[in-house]
């Protein structure tokens, strides 16, 4: 028995959603008195790969393949059903990521594991059972799952689980697999990414707007803002709908749900809809010339008044701050 997560890369680098399921299967590994084995696929340096071990891995493998350079989701699933069988894994981790929610239910098949998407807490293994914490209806409640198979795969939501430092001092060793052709039946053509943004889903702080910027031309603030905190930008459906921003920023119940640490909404009046992709936020705070607005019943901190007056002096006020630090 041990424990396996998968650690996605992006252009041949960590995210900090990787280091936290890291931590997360290092937790998982400890509570059933085992070991950790990490995997990586792509093109990863030596020194990136080693970072793993900060993290609780006791075991660094890396797959690289010129057919696996790029993300192909039945062979990556593949490669990593494979390592776990090697490695006498029944638990694998992977990050809810946008890769990992087609990997996990790919992985979870190859294995005949029963699986947990949207998992927010470690496991409770009281009793002889193996229960998980998980978002359900969109993010508007919590469910526990118990999983009664052998084998389980558990995937994580970002910024669930805190990043803990746990040196085992693991290198990087080279793992073999052999790729099937049926594999690469389905490719993806082109992958297009914006390298100068912060990732939505990954995002510890988002900065979201919507009808109350009154068009795409006001956009200008929100940018700067996000800029300044180092975060994510976002807008609501209507606005995406009407073309103002691009539709990968629509956060939601029919868009991208996030779970940053702060998130920042201005001039959303807060439509179920909107919150259902919210709920998971550890804080929220609201800018709304609306007193009434539904926003402020779920709001830890919010602020009635004219986006055009606050945002500014909310700009203002950040860059003082960082001139001081």
């Amino acid at each position: 028995m041990s424990v396996l997560v998968y650690a996605e890369n992006a252009g041949g680098k960590f995210k900090k959603s990787v280091f936290e399921a890291v931590s997360y299967a290092r937790a998982v590994a400890d509570q059933n008195n085992t070991t950790l084995t990490a995997i990586s696929i792509g093109d990863v340096s030596a020194d990136e790969l080693n970072t793993l071990g900060n993290y609780g891995a006791h075991k660094i493998l890396n797959v690289s393949a010129d057919n696996l350079k790029n993300f192909v989701n039945q062979a990556y699933a593949s490669v990593i059903a494979k390592a776990a069988e090697a490695e006498q894994a029944d638990v694998m981790v992977i990050s809810n990521t946008f890769s990992g929610r087609g990997l996990a239910p790919r992985v979870a098949v190859k294995l005949g594991a029963g699986i947990v998407d949207g998992a927010v807490s470690l496991p409770e293994t009281a009793n002889n059972k193996f229960t998980v914490k998980k978002t359900a209806f969109s993010g508007k409640a919590f469910a526990t799952v118990e999983l009664t198979s052998a084998n389980k795969v558990i995937a994580l939501i970002a910024n669930s689980y805190k990043v803990t430092e746990n040196p085992t001092g693991a290198k990087a060793e080279v793992f073999s697999v052999e790729s099937k052709e049926s594999d690469f039946k389905a490719m993806l053509k082109e992958i297009i990414k914006s390298a100068d943004k912060v990732s939505l889903p990954d995002a510890e702080i988002v900065v979201s707007a919507g009808r109350g910027l009154k068009g795409p031309e006001n956009w200008g603030m929100i940018e700067e803002l996000a800029d300044l905190l180092g975060a994510a930008t976002a807008c609501s459906k209507p606005v995406s709908d009407a073309g103002w921003r691009p539709h990968s920023e629509h956060v939601g119940q029919t868009g991208i749900a996030v779970s940053p640490n702060l998130y920042i909404a201005i001039g959303i009046s807060g439509a179920i809809q909107h919150l259902a992709g919210i709920s998971s936020s550890k804080v929220i705070v609201v800018i709304n010339k609306d007193a009434e607005a539904p926003f402020y019943k779920v709001a830890d901190y919010g602020i009635v008044g004219d986006a055009f007056e606050i945002v500014p002096k909310l700009i203002d006020a950040v860059k003082a701050y960082k001139a001081l630090a």
